[in-house]
């Protein structure tokens, strides 16, 4: 069944993150939401959780703290983070909408399995609440950061998705290439991608003679499939990804389907 929400001016948008709730991203996304709605709040983790996909915290209390109006840290995952808005900080009245981002680099391909800053948006959608991903590229090769894009793109895409209905269980990772404003650029709907290959892993040794590992970025060496999120940003469009929470691939119900009667061996 599809969603219904109030108009973005009357609507309440919960902002996080993966970077942390000082993340120079978390506050260009603030400041370019905040004129456009009813009431933005932000509940983000203290510290940066990149990586820690759709993870909970279960083995410790967790705790957080109000650092302005309306701006809460809390001691947790991005996933923390919003359960903790949604169920506590702001229990009286949910949000009408989560963007999680803008996030420091970009959430393509399978990236979005480990994403912290998809994950947000995951559990937002698990609790019933429309949520977007959003993720600003820099310059890999300076790690010059450069959130224009961004910036300048999300009000408009933000404002066009939030005003039609939505499948349950449907969520968006959106991701912003790294050009100058100046040219321009086309938004595309794209489907996931897929890298060549997993990410690099580096093996050195630490001053005491320890060897050690460092998992590096995950590469494509390959031309990237037309119509996905990767080939998108390769051409410097803004890709648009609708996801969703169901991750069964129906085609093999039927392909392997077991016989009522197997015994064991």
């Amino acid at each position: 069944m599809p969603l219904s929400y109030p108009p973005l001016e009357k609507a309440r948008i919960l902002v996080c993150n993966d970077d942390g709730v000082y993340a120079p991203g978390l506050r260009i996304l603030k400041e370019t939401m905040t004129s456009l709605c009813a009431e933005l709040w932000v509940v983000a983790p203290e510290r940066e959780h990149s990586g820690a996909g759709h993870s909970l915290t279960l083995h410790r209390p967790l705790r957080f703290r109000q650092l302005e109006s309306h701006i809460f840290g809390v001691d947790g995952t991005p996933t923390d983070s919003v359960l903790l808005a949604v169920k506590h900080i702001m229990k009286d009245k949910p949000p009408h909408l989560v963007l999680s981002g803008f996030n420091a680099g970009g959430n393509l391909g399978e990236d979005i399995t480990y994403s912290g800053t998809v994950a947000a948006a995951m559990e937002a959608t698990l609790l019933g609440i429309p949520a977007m991903a959003l993720s600003q590229i820099h310059n890999y090769e300076t790690g010059a950061e450069d959130w224009r894009m961004a910036a300048a793109y999300t009000p408009s895409i933000v404002r066009h998705l939030h005003g039609r209905p939505w499948d349950d269980g449907v969520f968006f990772n959106i991701n912003f290439p790294h050009c100058p404003q100046k040219h321009g650029a086309s938004v595309e709907i794209t489907r996931q991608g897929r890298h060549c290959g997993g990410g690099t892993l580096l093996e050195n040794v630490d001053p005491r003679g320890r060897t050690y590992f460092w998992i590096g970025s995950v590469g494509s060496h390959v031309k990237p499939e037309s119509g996905t999120d990767l080939d998108a940003i390769s051409r410097n469009a803004i890709s648009v990804t609708p996801l969703h929470l169901d991750l069964t691939h129906h085609a093999s119900l039927d392909m392997f389907s077991l016989p009522h009667d197997m015994r064991v061996t």
